[in-house]
């Protein structure tokens, strides 16, 4: 198992009184601000997957949920810092990144289980990649906890397989 810090944990702040916003991103939203604003940020060093599954948790063990106000934004990089593919974990509407919009991964809520956001399917099966994570937040408070990325053998029980059937 290895365990990569993606975000610190942001204490909750009003949306208002956080200044960065992320202008490329589009929360397709009627009651909020359309264009969310940065939480916090972060990016793994150079990763492959070789095989692992890739989960988010809220501690380096594995054993801890994690939670979110509004929502990450997930972007996958190559090695040149490209990116290759997005994702968005949350509680949110429709999120687009300049016209492409983004699929959300896993359930939409504000908190989540240890390891039910799988990532795999958004990382490359060989290529090395880099994983940014940017928690962003379009109304009330904006706040994420710690959020780990672990790399997971493949064999860790059929409940673990079965989980998102």
């Amino acid at each position: 198992m290895r365990p990569v810090q993606l975000l610190a944990d942001t204490p909750e702040r009003e949306t208002s009184q956080i200044q960065e916003t992320r202008e490329d991103v589009e929360i397709d939203t009627r009651d909020f601000e359309r264009t969310p604003r940065v939480v916090a940020t972060g990016e793994t060093p150079l990763l492959r997957l070789q095989g692992a599954r890739a989960r988010l948790y809220g501690d380096a063990a594995g054993r801890e949920g994690f939670s979110v106000d509004n929502l990450i934004l997930i972007e996958v990089l190559d090695e040149k810092g490209r990116v290759l593919n997005r994702g968005a974990v949350g509680f949110t509407e429709f999120v687009r990144v300049g016209r492409e919009p983004v699929d959300n991964v896993g359930p939409m809520s504000f908190n989540f289980e240890p390891g039910v956001v799988d990532l795999t399917n958004l990382l490359p099966e060989s290529a090395p990649f880099k994983v940014r994570a940017t928690a962003l937040d379009y109304s009330g408070v904006g706040r994420v906890s710690n959020v780990y990325l672990l790399l997971e053998p493949r064999s860790r029980g059929n409940e673990d397989d079965l989980r998102n059937q």
